[in-house]
């Protein structure tokens, strides 16, 4: 019988098998971290170019400040002062309104031995009765007097009662204005006080001036020989036509009655010092208490 013979199978190298999948396996490694490696910079490319972004849009703050810039700010500001100052009246302005319905032009006639004379000084309504206060020597040499209120009334008047030792009268008016409007009366200043004299100095209706009190309890004597008491003294100027007229605080208040000057020539024009009775003294010429 014929005999068959069965060729045998090759053998399979198995280790070359194995070193062929470590090396597959290797490479996908190194891509794998390949691709981490890139996506790692292409995460920092991104932050960065976000914080470029980011400090690119940011408010760089203001521009730093020249000399033309603060002068023209200081300007604005200047201006901007101004034009409230401009909207607030002034102290004085407000003290001068509030007075103005209260004052009056005193006129006064007489004769004596040289012969006829005339006189003019300021008043203020001090009560809802229309009295008139004023100083003593603007009036009591008078064989007439005139009242002129604010309203254009014109009417004769005479002294109700007066106080020679302090330079002071009251007037009775024969007739009144339409509207009677009594001025406040205000209370004790202190040196250094801002005070404003009105009346009508020099024949010049309706002036205010200015100052301060310069010192208080002041004793001075006048023309006429009469030596006056515990004056307040004030550097506002007074001439003649001032006297009898009201001195004022800030608030428009009389705190006083305008009753001198002091001045070392024979001219009675101002040189810098006047003098007022304190309203509180001058209060007990109208029935007043002292206040």
């Amino acid at each position: 019988m014929a005999r068959l013979t069965v060729p045998l199978e090759e053998p399979v190298d198995e280790s070359g098998d194995v070193a062929a999948r470590a090396g597959a396996a290797g490479q996908v490694g190194r891509l794998h971290r390949l691709r981490q490696r890139l996506w790692l910079a292409l995460l920092v490319v991104v932050a960065l170019l976000a914080v470029a972004v980011v400090l690119g849009l940011r408010d760089p703050g203001p521009p730093p400040l020249t000399q033309r810039d603060v002068d023209k700010r200081v300007a604005i500001g200047l201006e901007a002062q101004a034009e409230e100052e401009a909207r607030t009246p002034a102290e004085a302005s407000l003290a001068y309104a509030a007075i103005q319905p209260s004052l009056v032009l005193i006129t006064t006639r007489g004769s004596n031995s040289q012969g006829e004379f005339g006189g003019t000084g300021a008043g203020v309504i001090v009560n809802a009765k229309g009295t008139v206060l004023t100083a003593l020597h603007v009036v009591e040499d008078a064989d007439s007097i005139t009242v002129s209120y604010p309203d254009g009334t014109r009417t004769p008047a005479t002294i109700a009662s007066a106080d020679p030792a302090n330079d002071t009268a009251a007037l009775a008016p024969d007739t009144l204005p339409r509207t009677v409007v009594p001025a406040v009366l205000g209370g004790r200043v202190q040196v250094g006080t801002p005070v404003y004299a009105v009346g009508h100095p020099l024949g010049l209706p309706d002036s205010l001036s200015a100052g301060v009190v310069s010192a208080l309890d002041r004793d001075v004597r006048v023309d006429g020989g009469r030596h006056l008491q515990n004056l307040i003294q004030i550097d506002a100027a007074v001439n003649p036509g001032n006297s009898g007229g009201p001195l004022l605080n800030a608030s428009g208040q009389v705190v006083g009655i305008v009753t001198g000057l002091a001045n070392p020539t024979n001219e009675s024009l101002f040189v810098g010092i006047g003098f007022a009775v304190p309203i509180a003294t001058a209060g007990g010429t109208v029935g007043g208490p002292p206040r």
